[in-house]
C-alpha cells in the first residue's frame, strides 16, 4: 500500500474541514480560500476542467480530444429526442423558461411542495409526466441520459447558480455536506478524503479531482462514448470504497449534488466533456 493511501487512510476527522453547520455562503467562502491558499497557480475558473488544472499535458490532452468530441453521435440523438414533439404536439422546452435556455445552472433546487431536492434529470422526467408519458428510468444512460447530454448544452457558459433559501433547502444542503464529509466503506472514506484533503495529488496513477468547479461538466464521456451523469458517477465512487451505493434519484444523491453544485456557484457550465 503506497504512502499516499496510507495517508488517506489515517487521515485526521473530516468534519473539522468545515464548520458543521455553517451558512452556505461561509462554507463556499471558506473552501476556495482553502482551495487558493494550497494551490496559488490554478485560476478559479480552471476548477472547472478537474484535475486538467493540475497538469499541463494533460490539459492540452483534453482540449484536443474536445475538438473532434467522439460522442457528438450521442449528443445528436438527444437533441432528436428534445426536438421531437409529445402527441399532444407539445416539446421538452415547453416545460422551461426560455424554451430550456440557460436553466441548468439554477438546478438542483429545493421544491417546498415536494419537500425535496429536484435536479435536472428529475425536472426532464416531470416534463414528461406533464405531457402524459413514463418517466424514464433514472440512471438509464440510453434514455435520460442520451436526453440530458443534449438539454444540458442548451445551458452552456451560464454560471452555477443554485440557491439556498428556505429552511428546508438549508436541511437538504446540510444532509449533503454531511454526506460529503462521512467516512463509509470498508476503506472508511468520504468524498471528501479524495475531493478535499487530498484533492491534486494522486492515488494509485490517477491524479484526484478537487470537488469545487465538479458539478459544472456534467454529463461526462469517459473511454469514447460511454456516458455518466453525476450521479452515476457517486455510485460508482462508493464502490470504489467497497461502500453500498444508493439509488440514482435517492434523497441522499440528491442533497449531496446541492451541495456540490452550490460549492460551484459562480463557475461556468460546460455539458458534455471528456473525462479519462
Amino acid at each position: 500500500m503506497n504512502k499516499v493511501l496510507l495517508a488517506l487512510l489515517g487521515a485526521a476527522s473530516l468534519l473539522g474541514a468545515l464548520p458543521a453547520h455553517a451558512a452556505p455562503a461561509q462554507d463556499l467562502s471558506q473552501m476556495r480560500a482553502y482551495f487558493q491558499h494550497k494551490y496559488p497557480n490554478v485560476k478559479l475558473k480552471n476548477y472547472v476542467y478537474g484535475v486538467y488544472a493540475f497538469d499541463a499535458d494533460a490539459m492540452s490532452q483534453y482540449k484536443n480530444i474536445m475538438e473532434f468530441p467522439p460522442f457528438d453521435n450521442v449528443v445528436d440523438k438527444g437533441k432528436k429526442m428534445w426536438d421531437t414533439p409529445f402527441p399532444n404536439g407539445k416539446t421538452y422546452a415547453s416545460c422551461f423558461p426560455n424554451g430550456g435556455k440557460d436553466v441548468v445552472g439554477n438546478y438542483p433546487y429545493y421544491d417546498p411542495k415536494l419537500k425535496q431536492v429536484v435536479d435536472f434529470e428529475m425536472a426532464l422526467n416531470q416534463c414528461r409526466v406533464k405531457n402524459g408519458q413514463k418517466p424514464y428510468k433514472l440512471g438509464d444512460m440510453k434514455t435520460l441520459g442520451v436526453l440530458d447530454s443534449y438539454a444540458r448544452t442548451l445551458s452552456d457558459g451560464m454560471l452555477m447558480n443554485v440557491k439556498v433559501d428556505s429552511p428546508g433547502a438549508r436541511a437538504a444542503y446540510q444532509k449533503g455536506k454531511d454526506f460529503f464529509f462521512r467516512r463509509e466503506g470498508q476503506m472508511n472514506f468520504a468524498c471528501a478524503t479524495c475531493h478535499y484533503l487530498y484533492a491534486g495529488q494522486r492515488l494509485r496513477s490517477q491524479t484526484l479531482s478537487p470537488f469545487i468547479g465538479q458539478a459544472t461538466h456534467w454529463p461526462v464521456f469517459r473511454g469514447g462514448d460511454k456516458l455518466f451523469t453525476l450521479q452515476k458517477r457517486f455510485v460508482g465512487c462508493q464502490k470504489k470504497v467497497r461502500a453500498a451505493p444508493y439509488k440514482i434519484g435517492s434523497a441522499q444523491y440528491a442533497d449531496l449534488e446541492y451541495f456540490l453544485s452550490y460549492m460551484s456557484n459562480g463557475l461556468p457550465l460546460k455539458a458534455d466533456v471528456f473525462r479519462q
